[in-house]
């Protein structure tokens, strides 16, 4: 399926930076250039996390896998552009059936980890999944049980596949597809229209207010982002990537799965668990490249000290405002823009993320002559409302176009996305990302709103609602506080019902049982007797975020 207009297409093959070459080529490309090189390794605490024990495969046997996968996919009637929907911590199994699902022509919908029964219900049923996989559990949380349930409410969903050692009953164990004796099953041939890299691949998901939407992202668009990341950081060929993220959107895919198969290297799992295990797990592979959220970026580069390691420094709109910290290492700071887009930038020498200027956004950064991969263009809220493409608060906006960024909706209605053409054959997309322009010139000194936003959250009314239903809430409001590492945690306050007090162990209990996204457990409650009021009638959750902020120690003269 392609979604991409052909003038874009022509375009950006025009400037080379398209070109027909597919992510399960650059596979085949490694293994037929280094088969007896290793390609994917299990974190080695794997069975602390996940069903089945860890394994490292050569990129020859990883071959012989993905291809036996695309024909057991094929073979059970999953047809070229049919949607897999995909649940999975971060294991060799998972890569596998990702790139098997890509070769068999099947167009890879993964999910983050956090949502649970009615995020992954609206999401199958949005797009109309034929099937789905997922892990047998993550930690003490039993992912086969809820795909099972999850299942059981989507009719048109023909298959559940299951990875690891506790396949529960309902669903089709991947395992003697995955194990070196398993029946054969013959690679399909796949029959493309046009050029196979202009197929989409993928949909992410984005969160647009309490709907969740599908970003389509061909071969191509993958392969353009990927490169930001793997020429800003000058990624060696053989390259060991330690990856903490999951493969469910474009940091863990875009930054991670796409840098790997560009260097032909080693890709090193990870789940995270705690900062020391995540160092430990680079010096024992001696990592050249590794992931890391941005405030944590400090203490990985300080404790890799004379590993020449890249420590790529993340960092998503809802991220904290960065610390000021002097690089002991390679430091590149990496600016996630949602699902939309993400920017590599080296930072040298600066104690901080070096500022974006607007306009073409190259790879490497110091260099014109590299690919033009992204063009980002601040727009001022009023010339938005004037446009009618927004109603959200002042300030900037992002309009972004480029061979990353994403050009066309998923074609179903329940696609909320704006995408639009301003100048023939250039296209681009109005995003809500609000962005931070802080001096005279124009640059860009951070993307989002730092303790205004969390990861996957609905809004905050639709959460105080939620959380009232609970028996003995008379009222509930949620609200965050700014936490240096988080960005923002969510919290709740609670006003009793008269004469009672909230069980803090059934309130989470209840959220447990109506199968809420993680996302939505609040991180403290607070009971009050009433809430904050402001002048119009509305909850104050400015106050109740000030009550809450931890205050800052002050120096002792």
């Amino acid at each position: 399926m392609i979604l991409s207009n052909t003038d874009a297409i022509a375009n950006h093959s025009t400037t080379g930076v398209w070109g027909n070459i597919t992510l399960d080529m650059l596979f085949r490309r490694a293994a037929q250039k280094h088969p007896n090189r290793l390609a994917l390794v299990d974190a080695p605490d794997r069975e602390t996390w996940t069903g089945g024990k860890p394994r490292h495969l050569t990129y020859a046997e990883a071959e012989q896998e993905i291809s036996r996968i695309a024909g057991f996919f094929a073979a059970v009637g999953m047809e070229p552009d049919h949607i897999l929907g995909l649940q999975s911590p971060n294991t060799v199994d998972n890569v596998l059936c990702i790139l098997g699902a890509l070769r068999a022509g099947l167009i890879v919908s993964p999910f983050p980890l956090h949502w649970r029964h009615s995020e992954i219900l609206r999401a199958l049923s949005t797009v109309d999944a034929k099937a789905l996989i997922t892990a047998d559990r993550v930690e003490t949380r039993m992912l086969g049980e809820e795909a099972r349930d999850a299942a059981a409410d989507f009719f048109s969903l023909r298959f559940v596949f299951g990875l690891g050692s506790d396949i529960p009953d309902g669903l089709i164990d991947m395992a003697p597809m995955l194990a070196e004796s398993g029946d054969s099953f013959p690679e399909p041939v796949v029959e493309r229209d046009g050029a196979p890299a202009n197929h989409v691949a993928t949909l992410t998901w984005v969160h647009s207010g309490s709907e969740i939407s599908p970003i389509p992202r061909s071969h191509n668009h993958w392969v353009s982002t990927g490169l930001m990341p793997f020429l800003e950081t000058r990624l060696e060929p053989g390259a060991r990537i330690l990856l903490p993220y999951i493969l469910c959107g474009i940091t863990g895919i875009g930054a991670g799965l796409v840098p790997w198969l560009l260097s032909e290297g080693t890709l090193h799992l990870h789940h995270p668990h705690a900062l020391s295990t995540l160092t430990d797990h680079a010096r024992s592979i001696e990592a050249n490249y590794i992931l890391t959220p941005g405030p944590l970026a400090s203490h990985i580069d300080g404790a890799l000290e004379g590993w020449k390691t890249n420590t790529v420094a993340t960092w998503a709109i809802t991220s904290p405002t960065p610390t000021k910290y002097k690089a002991k290492g390679i430091v590149t700071d990496l600016h996630v823009l949602d699902e939309y887009a993400l920017v590599a930038h080296l930072r040298g020498t600066s104690e901080e993320p070096v500022p974006l200027i607007p306009g073409n956004q190259f790879a490497p950064s110091t260099s014109t002559h590299g690919p033009c991969l992204i063009n980002i263009d601040p727009v001022e809220i009023n010339e938005e409302y004037s446009q009618g493409i927004s109603t959200t608060a002042p300030g900037y906006h992002l309009k972004l176009k480029g061979a990353m960024v994403p050009d066309a909706d998923w074609p179903t209605n329940e696609s909320h996305l704006t995408f639009f053409s301003n100048e023939q054959n250039e296209h681009g997309l109005i995003t809500q990302i609000p962005v931070g322009v802080h001096d005279v010139t124009g640059a860009i000194h951070g993307f989002g709103t730092p303790g205004q936003k969390a990861p996957g959250l609905l809004e905050l009314e639709r959460l105080d609602e939620i959380y009232s239903e609970f028996s003995g809430v008379k009222e509930a409001a949620a609200f965050l506080v700014e936490d240096e590492l988080m960005g923002a945690r969510l919290m709740v306050a609670v006003v009793p019902s008269e004469g009672l007090l909230v069980d803090v162990e059934a309130f989470y209990a209840y959220l447990d049982a109506s199968r809420v996204s993680l996302t939505m457990m609040p991180h403290r409650i607070l009971s009050l007797r009433a809430l904050p009021m402001t002048e119009d009638g509305t909850v104050d959750r400015q106050k109740l975020t000030r009550r809450s902020q931890p205050k800052p120690v002050e120096a002792v003269a």
